[in-house]
Parts: C-alpha cells; structure tokens; sequence
C-alpha cells in the first residue's frame, strides 16, 4: 500500500549512483526535507493513515525514522519514542541483535518505554533487507507493546525486506517504493 502522495514524494527523492559503493542507488530523501511542500505532504502521508488508529506511541529507528516519527508523533498526540543503535541510551535497555550484509548490529530502547498492550507504529526511513525493522518489532514485542504496523518513506521491495516483514506478522506501509530500475 502506498499515500496518495507517493508518486510527488518519489519524484522529489534523489538518487545518487554508485553509493556509497559501486552499483548502489542510494535514495536520498533529503531534498523531499529541504521541500516544504513535500515535507508536509510526506508527514500528512502518515498523519492521514494512522490519525484514527488510537496509537499509544511512534517508535522511530535511529536516525533517519527520528526525522519523521517525531513530527507524526506530535500531530497524532502520541508519545515518540527512539530506537536506538547500541550504546546510545542513557538508560537501562533492552537489545535485539540483526545480521548485515557483513556482521551484525543491534538496536537497543529503554526497558521502560511501553506499557503492556501500547498499540505502536514503527516508522523508519526506508526498508532495504528488513533486518532493522523486524529487530525493533522484536523489541518492542519484547517491551509488552503491540506494533500495529511498520511504516516508512520507501520500500526497496527487490530486495526482500518488506516481504520478511509480512512473513513476520507485520503490515508495511510505504509512501513510495523504488525498483532497481527507478
């Protein structure tokens, strides 16, 4: 599923080749920020979706998901809360472990951030492989909280991610997406 924004929001992404290694389409949302235009279309994207769904929370992967949970957070009168890469919070955490392409990384949120049975929208920027958002999903499942969906700005479908996510038990909400050939 994608906004009725999407197609203006994909036009508005910049793709710069080959990085940040050769043969990768890096989709850079950037100038949809730099857009005020696009930028309100892009929050009113998720706004418009979820505005009826009575969340508790916006949980937003570091740090690009930041840059969009927390304007949404704010319009839907729900708490935001980050999650973050290993070692950045303050507090005691929790953590999920994910493979990459090259080793492993993990995502950490605070042992308090949900109560038992909070409804809870993950957003990120993008989903590529889908290993970060399932390790959120992980740990907010973990935290007593219930992710009533995934979203983010663009879904890379080719290579598998959003299709993990689905087998995982998880809606995906794309505002856009964007095959090898975009």
């Amino acid at each position: 599923m994608s906004s009725i924004y999407g197609d203006y929001i994909k036009s508005v992404i910049r793709t710069v080749p080959d990085w940040p290694q050769p043969g990768v389409n890096f989709r850079d949302i950037t100038p949809v920020l730099q857009n005020s235009s696009a930028f309100r279309k892009l929050i009113d994207s998720f706004v418009h979706r979820y505005q009826d769904m009575h969340l508790d929370a916006i949980a937003a992967v570091d740090a690009r998901g930041f840059i969009i949970g927390a304007p949404v957070a704010y319009e839907l009168g729900c708490s935001f809360v980050p999650v973050r890469k290993k070692g950045k919070l303050p507090f005691k955490t929790i953590s999920e472990t994910y493979t990459l392409e090259y080793g492993e990384a993990s995502v950490e949120l605070h042992s308090d951030a949900f109560r038992t049975g909070d409804r809870i929208l993950l957003i990120d920027d993008l989903i590529a492989t889908g290993g970060t958002m399932l390790a959120a999903a992980k740990l907010i499942q973990r935290s007593g909280g219930q992710v009533v969906e995934t979203a983010t700005i663009i879904d890379l479908p080719e290579l598998g991610g959003s299709q993990k996510i689905r087998d995982a038990g998880h809606g995906v909400f794309a505002v856009c997406s964007f095959s090898e050939n975009d």
